[in-house]
């Protein structure tokens, strides 16, 4: 074997058009480098006769190298038999490299960086051959850890259970469509909240719910007493299906919100406080009868409020049957709303989503990332209060609610 590496550094440097001194010594030591590995490897050097001589070589690989002095354009050996060439003091800190800039992409992504702008962002960090594909291949790495976690088997009993959708756009056979992204969210009788499920498909249909709860089902899902969601009727039918036996409790801020769009805005204001002497009454009993006296009193100037009210007392006060001490966190979705907000703050910097797998991985990180930050929070909700949950509360308030004068109520519109 002959050694000629300090000719060629000298003939690669003085024949370097850029003037790069340590980039092209670089990449001329290192191509060396792997010459000499090649031939150690081999048992000769190029054309020698060796007794020693394992196999020959078959041409390069060709391979980008990025370096703190820059990209190294990199040959490494092929073999025409035999086991394959492999520089491990370059694939190892390559691998490394891989790694950190795979890290940086899901982070980026997860936190709502599209694609396109992962790109500049790593080719702002010096590194360069990153294409849109090549993030979104990166990206499904994310998948495995998602997967795990909205597939994970539910231990326990847990009594309640939040639904709710936020709407997101995707392409599906050349157009761009809406849909909705189902999130569960369940407590359990250790007190501590979890997201238990996701889904993508149509909000409003009955059998896309009944396929979702029923997957929750067969996870485990059990021991369900209250479920907590908007006015889907879809919704409402499959929850009775699936959880035989328990109750619909309608959002009540949604609620509220239909009942005060049937008034005269100056009355609105009004009618959301006695609404609210309703949601605060002590017990179930006394928070019907003042709701039905708010009814009946509106019934002439507003006809519509009233009729609506009787049709939505039983589903908006179904919480009132729960223990005191959990109706502040059941008579709403609030909460879930606030991790629907997370996640449309997340997903509206991507815009349109390229199919619904995506979906699922950027929406199931930012979930899977809320449900670990929740479980270092403390209790979401008493465990003591836990007794009670099969029986109707019978606290007894010191103080008679009377049902308010007619009066109080509303004023018919002007004539």
């Amino acid at each position: 074997m002959t050694d000629n590496t300090l000719p060629q550094l000298l003939s690669a440097i003085q024949n370097s058009d850029d003037g790069d001194f340590l980039r092209t010594l670089a990449e001329t030591t290192l191509n060396r480098l792997m010459d000499f590995d090649a031939e150690n490897a081999i048992g000769a050097a190029r054309h020698e006769r060796s007794a020693d001589r394992t196999t020959y070589r078959n041409g390069y690989r060709d391979r980008v190298l990025e370096t703190r002095v820059g990209a190294l354009d990199l040959k490494i050996p092929k073999f025409r038999s035999g086991q394959s060439y492999y520089p491990g003091f370059i694939l190892e800190p390559r691998r490394l490299l891989e790694k950190a800039l795979t890290a940086v992409i899901q982070e980026a992504w997860i936190n709502g960086v599209s694609t396109r702008r992962v790109e500049d962002l790593v080719q702002a960090m010096g590194m360069t051959g990153i294409s849109k594909s090549q993030v979104s291949k990166l990206c499904k790495e994310i998948d495995e850890r998602v997967a795990s976690f909205l597939e994970r088997p539910l231990e326990g009993e847990w009594p309640y259970v939040w639904l709710d959708a936020t709407y997101l756009k995707v392409r599906q056979g050349g157009r761009t469509v809406s849909v909705a992204a189902i999130i569960a969210v369940a407590a359990n009788t250790d007190g501590r909240r979890e997201i238990i499920g996701l889904s993508i498909g149509d909000s409003e249909a009955m059998v896309f719910w009944m396929e979702f709860l029923r997957s929750l089902v067969k996870r485990g899902l059990k021991g369900v007493k209250l479920v907590i969601s908007d006015a889907h009727e879809g919704l409402k039918a499959a929850a009775f299906k699936v959880f035989q036996g328990t109750t619909w409790q309608r959002c009540r801020v949604h609620t509220t919100r239909n009942l005060l769009a049937r008034v005269p805005k100056p009355q609105q204001s009004r009618l959301a406080t006695l609404l609210r002497d309703a949601f605060t009454a002590p017990n179930a009993e006394k928070a019907h009868a003042t709701w039905r006296a708010i009814a009946d009193q509106a019934r002439s100037a507003h006809p519509k409020l009233a009729e609506a009210m009787e049709e939505a007392e039983n589903d908006v006060l179904a919480y009132m049957d729960f223990p005191a001490a959990h109706r502040v966190k059941l008579h709403s979705t609030n909460g879930l709303e606030r991790l629907n907000k997370e996640v449309k703050r997340r997903a509206d910097v991507v815009g349109i989503f390229p199919n619904e797998a995506s979906i699922v991985r950027l929406v199931g990180a930012v979930l899977l990332e809320a449900n670990d930050e929740w479980q270092l929070q403390h209790r979401y909700l008493s465990i003591e209060a836990f007794a009670s949950v099969d029986t109707v509360d019978e606290e007894i308030d010191r103080f008679a609610l009377a049902p308010p004068a007619a009066s109080q109520i509303l004023t018919p519109r002007a004539a």
